[in-house]
């Protein structure tokens, strides 16, 4: 078991963590940058063998390894809060506790996904799930591939999907036309976002059109597509579907942070509701690296007692909140989205939950305790997602482990737990609020309050 001591402790190493461990560095201060990715960049500029980064993305991955006052501590997750300023992190390595004065939060976002007859066919991924793939090695060649959704994330998949080979036939936006050229009319006030536009632009965009349904015995072989009053059958090989973004703020909500609008509140030096607790990036609200990058540097020097320079700031950062708001306003999701599903669909892909055996109107507690819904590899953070969506329900509180954890690492958030059980048979061990019940043959692990 480690034991880290930091200044500093920044969650997250994507551009909003990059900016924030560069702003803070200048003050000489003793930082400790944990992520969850083997190398830093976060999701939109995730690393791999068939990537080649944008320059900006190198410039503030190189400078943040130049400096001598920061532990990056890569392919790390967040378990649970151990104590007052102290967090549980487990890796491949092992397990430990890192004590922080001050806290920056960049824990970025994630897809949203929703169930639709066949999602859960092979061949059958998130949009940016596809693109981790193809920035990992695989290839497409030859491949037909339709994109669905929501969101300028669609055009970057596409792109991607292009230069591994693939051959986008359809990239089905649901949202309408009127909106996407009022959004396009007013591109004008962010120059960088034209020339992007520009690059991205696809010949197969089809605006208010979306997927009703998968085809495919053992794997995919067509979608059926709505495209405004037609549905037209499209016989595919790969279908890359999200619906645009979520802030990760299970975090957030475990320390105790107010949240609004389904992401971190801060105010205008980034700082949350918690003394010392700051946040920024798509955690705070999705609004693109631009944005995070503006944010990342606020908190950074706000944390480490700079204000003037995060007060300099404040300019850069309007102008990027105003363009994650133009965004948020164009693609807003049709409510028909959440009529898809069937009462056999799955909800929960990793424990098998249909959706005909979710009653909407008890929440995410009820169902989980009458179903396995959530139980499984994701913890929730798929399905729970999509309920939140669906069902209009208020947002699940986080419980204790944030993920799935190894014993010895739940071991260290008591100070006096109970020995293990030795040998053959079963045993119980408590502590903490948290209950592992051991079998000699089957192991079934029951986190409770």
């Amino acid at each position: 078991m480690n034991n880290l001591q930091s200044e500093v402790l920044i969650i997250g190493a994507g551009p909003a963590g990059l900016a924030a461990a560069l702003a803070v560095g200048e003050s000489r201060q003793r930082i400790v940058m944990l992520d969850d990715n083997p190398r830093p960049g976060g999701q939109i500029w995730r690393d791999g063998p068939a990537v080649t980064l944008p320059a900006i993305a190198l410039r503030y991955r190189q400078a943040v390894e130049a400096l001598d006052n920061v532990t990056l501590l890569s392919a790390t997750k967040v378990v649970a809060q151990s104590g007052p300023q102290q967090l549980l992190y487990e890796n491949a390595q092992g397990c430990g506790t890192i004590d922080y004065q001050r806290l920056i939060l960049c824990c970025g976002a994630r897809e949203l996904l929703l169930p639709f007859p066949g999602w859960t066919l092979p061949g059958v991924t998130g949009a940016g799930g596809l693109q981790a793939q193809l920035k990992n090695g695989l290839s497409l060649q030859g491949e037909r591939i339709v994109i669905a959704g929501s969101g300028p994330l669609l055009l970057a998949v596409a792109d991607s999907v292009t230069k591994a080979g693939g051959k986008v036939i359809l990239l089905a936006e649901q949202a309408p036309m009127k909106r996407l050229a009022r959004f396009a009319s007013g591109l004008w006030h962010w120059p960088v976002k034209v020339r992007q536009s520009f690059r991205l632009i696809h010949r197969r965009y089809r605006p208010n059109s979306y997927v009703v349904e998968a085809l495919g015995e053992q794997r995919l072989t067509a979608v059926r597509v709505q495209q405004g009053e037609q549905v037209r059958t499209i016989a595919c090989d790969r279908l890359a579907c999200g619906f645009g973004l979520v802030a990760n703020i299970e975090l957030a909500m475990l320390l105790g942070c107010r949240i609004k609008n389904a992401a971190i509140a801060v105010d205008a030096l980034q700082q949350t509701s918690v003394a010392n607790l700051y946040a920024a990036g798509e955690c705070t609200g999705v609004g693109g690296s631009e944005l995070a990058l503006a944010e990342g540097a606020i908190a950074g020097y706000a944390a480490s007692g700079n204000s003037v320079r995060a007060q300099a700031l404040l300019a850069k950062r309007s102008v990027w909140q105003r363009f994650a708001a133009a965004v948020s306003q164009t693609f807003v999701l049709n409510p028909t989205l959440k009529t898809l599903g069937a009462a056999d669909t799955f909800l929960c892909r990793c424990e098998d939950v249909a959706l005909g055996e979710i009653d909407a109107k008890t929440g995410w507690g009820a169902t989980k305790l009458h179903s396995r819904c959530g139980m499984g590899a994701c913890q929730g953070k798929i399905c729970a997602t999509a309920a939140r969506h669906l069902f209009d329900w208020p947002l699940p509180q986080p419980r204790v482990p944030l993920t799935p954890a190894r014993l010895e690492t739940l071991a260290l958030l008591a100070p006096h737990p109970n020995p293990l059980p030795q040998g053959e048979g079963a045993g119980t061990v408590s502590f903490s609020g948290v209950k592992v019940i051991c079998d000699s043959v089957d192991t079934e692990e029951e986190f409770t309050k």
